[in-house]
Parts: structure tokens; sequence; C-alpha cells
């Protein structure tokens, strides 16, 4: 039955064709109306999720929302002539899923480094072996890590069930489990390992370089770790290609590192054991911190080596504890220069800012106390107060990369790169699918920091009017596209078209209350893992209208408004303005309205606001396109003073390529 009714489709098209051939059903780009879209897609996983309860269209956590936990305690050493890291670790599973767990997946970022592995556009400095898993044990249970794949003739019985794991070359392994992590239960995975850091001049793009030559480590992704398991997808399995960032589990860390005597360290967390590794005047240094108002040295250009920076000896461990982090990275050198200073967080009183440096960088640190201390104290105001107990810069080959209280960065990129302790290090956004969730929120964030930082008051308007110059190039949508796919428009997908949206959306509701949304969804996502689903309905909600045509047309497309003033008559004391959008995405009508400065007196509009004595801005929903017309006549009544200059979208927020046309007179 399928091919006779798949024949006859078949068929019925061809004739339909023919009859066709002479007359194209469609003869220009532009169309006499159009369908305004009012809802955004709901795929699987979200629906999964609506289905269980874990989220709903509040855009807070459901009812049952639920999130895995892993806890780590690391015991590593970094040996510098051979560049490579030996470490063990174990990983604590807190299963609070609803479903048992019959498979871990582990994150191995290091096979980046190998030659046989799939790579965006990244580059690593040198070709490496990879993260080389010595040893895995689940539950005590030791991992078969050579087993083949099985491969069993018909009849034959089945071998007994043992543990084992695909993809140890790859950045994505899998481990196959013979008993099944129960729902509610905990389980211990243990694995050994060991890794070298790439160096060298050949590296392009971030993290692709870790080592200048022996003398400075700036470890990333640097063990193995538990993918993120979540009520969207179970286990994220994407590969790790180099661009796109990441997705990771909130937990505990307890790191311990060992590396010569001599070396300075800095990490994630709270340095445990002050006293062990630093010399007593360091250590004294170190403890008054806080003390100061301005900026302190703890370890100077010429206080190198065993004895001086940190006690004497062979080798020293450094241990390291966080709490609520999604990852852990760190920074040694035997060249360090070691400088703090403070920030004061709201609610939470001083925090300590360290910057770790070598001798002939020190001028690319002359502002970075500065700058990330204004950065902390503006963002903390704006979204949520910092909630970690320290942040450190550390200098190396990457100059721009972000982790739980440490950021890879000096006063360049500072302000930039501590705004990510909000996301995804607070509100745990998947990077890996939704960057712009990530990097867009944080470039937006960026805007408002730098005119704090000028003293000025921040300016959006023109930003999302620009997007018309860029709209149409079908590979940048950002919901079409997972970040870690999005190939040459990465950089604009995920950072570059959040805030030209977000631009569009103060144009529509003003932007103090989209930054007000803001810090309420932040609130509410707190050390969680929100969806973008859970944004928009949030956002809505919090707005108070449904804007779910705006998420669509943003996010989910590559369309623009192209407004345009096709005409303007006046008669009988009313003036009628045609407003034309050429486009497929709609945008509320806004006028702005230029009288001469003598006549007859202005009369009030209840869809108006006077900005000055001869200045109105009109406003018309976006509603007026819900009925498919694509030019709406707005009509005003503002008496018989004359009217000098009409201007529609005059604070540039909607997209729009051609910007002459906005205008009456031409």
């Amino acid at each position: 039955m399928r091919k006779i009714l798949f024949f006859l489709c078949l068929s019925s098209s061809v004739a339909f064709a023919q009859q066709n051939t002479t007359k194209p059903l469609r003869t220009s780009v532009e169309t006499d109306s159009r369908v305004i879209r009012q809802d955004v897609p709901m795929t699987n996983s979200i629906r999964k999720a609506f289905d269980e309860g874990s989220r709903d269209f509040s855009g807070k956590p459901g009812a049952n929302y639920w999130q895995l936990e892993t806890d780590f305690t690391i015991k590593a050493t970094l040996d510098p002539s051979t560049q490579t890291i030996t470490g063990s670790e174990k990983i604590l599973v807190h299963n609070n899923s609803k479903e048992d767990m019959t498979s871990i997946v582990l994150r191995l970022d290091h096979n980046v480094f190998r030659g046989d592995v799939p790579r965006g556009s990244s580059v690593p400095a040198e070709n490496t072996e990879g993260m080389i898993v010595t040893s895995i044990k689940v539950a005590g249970e030791s991992v078969d890590l050579n087993a083949p794949p099985i491969q069993r003739r018909r009849n034959e019985p089945a071998a007994a069930p043992k543990l084992t794991v695909r993809g140890l070359q790859s950045t994505v392994a899998t481990i196959t489990l013979v008993n099944p992590i129960k729902a509610g239960t905990t389980a211990e995975v243990e694995i050994d390992w060991h890794t070298k850091l790439p160096g060298g001049d050949n590296g392009r793009g971030h993290r692709m370089t870790q080592r200048f030559d022996s003398t400075l480590f700036q470890p990333t992704q640097w063990f193995p770790r538990l993918a993120k398991f979540d009520d969207l997808r179970g286990w994220e399995t994407s590969l790790y290609l180099g661009p796109a960032e990441f997705h990771n589990n909130f937990g505990k860390f307890d790191v311990s590192l060992t590396v010569p005597a001599g070396w300075i360290v800095t990490g994630t967390g709270v340095l445990q054991n002050p006293t062990e590794v630093l010399t007593p005047t360091v250590a004294e240094r170190f403890a008054k911190v806080l003390d100061s108002d301005g900026e302190v040295t703890l370890v100077g250009e010429d206080e190198k080596g065993p004895g001086k920076a940190t006690k004497a000896g062979d080798q020293l461990t450094w241990r390291f504890v966080a709490d609520k982090v999604n990852d852990f990275a760190w920074a040694t050198s035997d060249r360090f220069i070691w400088k703090a200073t403070k920030a004061d967080i709201p609610g939470q009183g001083p925090v300590p800012i360290y910057m770790v440096f070598i001798p002939e960088r020190a001028q690319f640190f002359e502002k970075a106390g500065e700058n990330t201390k204004h950065a902390l104290e503006f963002y903390s105001k704006l979204w949520a107060p910092y909630p970690f107990p320290q942040l450190t810069l550390q200098d190396g080959p990457s100059a721009g990369m972000e982790y739980p209280m440490v950021i890879n960065s000096n006063q360049g990129a500072a302000d930039h790169e501590a705004a990510h302790q909000w996301w995804p290090m607070m509100v745990g956004t998947n990077e890996t699918r939704y960057g712009w969730m990530d990097e867009g929120f944080n470039q937006y964030m960026n805007i408002l920091s730098a005119a704090d930082s000028r003293g000025v008051d921040y300016n959006l308007d023109g930003l999302g009017q620009s997007y018309g110059r860029i709209s149409g190039m079908e590979d940048e949508a950002p919901m079409m596209w997972s970040a870690n796919d999005a190939g040459n428009m990465y950089g604009f997908q995920t950072y570059s078209k959040t805030p030209l949206m977000l631009s569009m959306l103060g144009g529509i509701v003003g932007d103090e209350a989209v930054i007000n949304a803001m810090k309420k969804y932040t609130a509410a996502w707190t050390f969680k893992h929100p969806s973008p689903w859970d944004y928009m309905f949030f956002m809505n909600n919090e707005l108070g209208q449904n804007l779910e045509w705006f998420w669509y047309y943003w996010l989910f497309t590559t369309e623009a408004v192209e407004g345009s003033i096709q005409n303007v008559k006046t008669a009988n004391g009313k003036t009628t303005v045609k407003v034309n959008q050429a486009g497929e995405m709609p945008s509320p009508i806004v006028l702005k309205v230029e009288f001469e400065s003598e006549g007859a007196a202005i009369k009030k509009l209840a869809n108006a606001k006077m900005i000055d004595a001869t200045t109105a801005e009109v406003t018309w929903p976006v509603s007026v396109w819900f009925d498919g017309s694509r030019t709406f006549d707005a009509v005003m009544d503002f008496g018989d003073r004359k009217i000098k200059s009409i201007t529609l979208d005059p604070h540039g927020r909607f997209p729009d390529k051609d910007k002459a046309d906005n205008v009456w007179p031409r």
C-alpha cells in the first residue's frame, strides 16, 4: 500500500508540474502579505522536560527539576621536563535523575591535540598523544580498556557482561555499565591518566596552546571530566572540536597539585595549605591581602625560587578546594610575579583578586586589577553578587578564556572574562549548543559595564537596526545551528547577535525592563542549567507579554523587518503615514514627529509621548501586523501644528538594511 500511495503522489506531482511549466507560481522575491508566526518551536528535548515536570511555561525550574552533581578529588603531578601531567581522580556521581544510569560519558578534551580526531577551525600548537587513560574503575570494578566490539554468532551463548569503554581516542568516551547507577544513588568512578600540554608557535584558537616552553603552564580541560547529564537529552555527547565551549555539571573539587619547589601555583578554589607551600613572609602577605585598599605584591620579581617564592625542597603540593563549580583550571610558573587587590561585593564584603604574570608581560597587567575590580563590583549590582571566594587572573598563551574563579586574561579582556563568572559559572548554560546564552549575554553586559566605567549612560541605539545589514545569512540562526557546528559564522552567531536582539527588545519594552527581567532570571537559575525555552518563557512572564514571535524571528530565523515610510498625507488636521515592512520579521511602529517651532497647540494622543516642546514619539504595537498585511496607515491627529519631519524607528532598534527610506521628507 505504501508503494502505491507514493506512486500516486509522485504521478500527481509530475502532472501538476507539467501543467505549470509556462507560468511560475511565484514571480517576485517580495510578497504582498506574510504570515507572522507567534510561537516558538517546541523540540523533542523540551517537550520531554515539560512532560516530566522539570520545566514549564513559567520559565522557572519546574517542580520536578533535577541535575546531576559530580564531586572530584584529583591528585596530579606536573613534570616540566616532559611537559606532562600525571593524575588520578575519584569522581562521586550523584544520580539525582529519575532514571537508572546505564552508561557514563567522559569528556577527554585533550584528545583534540591528537592528529586523528575531528576539529573545527582550531589548530593545536603541537600534536600530542592526547589524554592517555591507563585505568578506570566504577564502584571498585575495573573497566576493560581494550575490549573488542562484541560479535556473537547466531545461537552462541552470550558472554558474561563486563564493564567496557569505547572512544578513549576521541574527545567523548562512553563506559557501558553492567550494574546501572540507580536513580537517587551515588557511585564512584576512579581514573588514572596522563597528558602532555601542547606548546609552540603554531597554535591557533583558544586553549590550543597551554604552555610557554617549560617555564609556564596553563592547563585547561586537563583531566577526564563527566559529560553533562540532564533532563533534556540525557548525556551531552557533542564532540569537542576546539572553537565552541562547554557544558559541565556542578559539584565540589578537592585538587592537589604537585610541582617543583619555587613554582607558584594558582587555580580554581581556595588554597588550603598556604603555610605549607609559601615562605613565612609570603604566607603573611597572602593572609593580609584584604587589609589593603590598593594593590599589593605577594611575590616580587626578585623573589624567585625555593626558599624565596615558596618553601624550600624538591617538590611541593598545593591543595585547592572549591564548591559549586563546574570546572577547575590552574596555572604555574617558576617566573611568576604575584600581586593582589580586592573587590567589594554588595552583601558579601571584600573578595581578593589575584594576578600572576611573567616579568616581560607586566605592562599587560598594569590596569588588570582595576579593570577586574570594576567588573566584579558592577556585575554584582547588575545581576547578582559575585558568589565565589576569590578570582585569579593568570598569564599565559591563552589571553582570553574563563573558568570558575579563574580567568586566563590580562587587562585587555578582563571585563569580558570576569563577566563569565555569571554565565556560565553561576548560571550553567549549555555553551556547546547555545553559545548565544553565554557569550552573547556577556557581550551585552560588557556594553553596560564599559559605559559605567567611563561614567556615561549606556546606549544601545542602532544595534538592533544594524542586524538588517547581516540578516539572511542562512548559517547563523542560533537555534538552528548548534554553536559547536556553527563554522565560519560561530563568532557572529555566538557573540554578536544577542546584543542586537536585546537592543530590539529594549526598543519594545524599555532597556531597564530587560535588565530587571534578566536580573530575576539570574536569581531563578543560579547554579542550575536553563535552556533557551526557559529563558524565553521567563522573559515573557517577567515582561508581561507574549514575545514568542520576537524569539522566533531572532533565534530561529535570519529574517529582518526592513521598514520604510512610503508616503505621508495630511487632511482635516490628521496626518496619515503609510508604513511598509518588506521583511518577514514584524516590529512595533515607532515614529518620531518633529513639529515647526510655532503654530497651533499640539494635541495629546494616547499612544504618543512628548520628547520636548516640539517633538513627539508615537508608537503602535506589533500586533497591527498580525493580520498579515505589509502596510499600515499610522493615523495621527495632533491638530493643525505643521509637521517638519517624521522618522521611522528613530532609535535604530529594528533590523533594517536601508535607513534612507525611514525619513520623511526624503
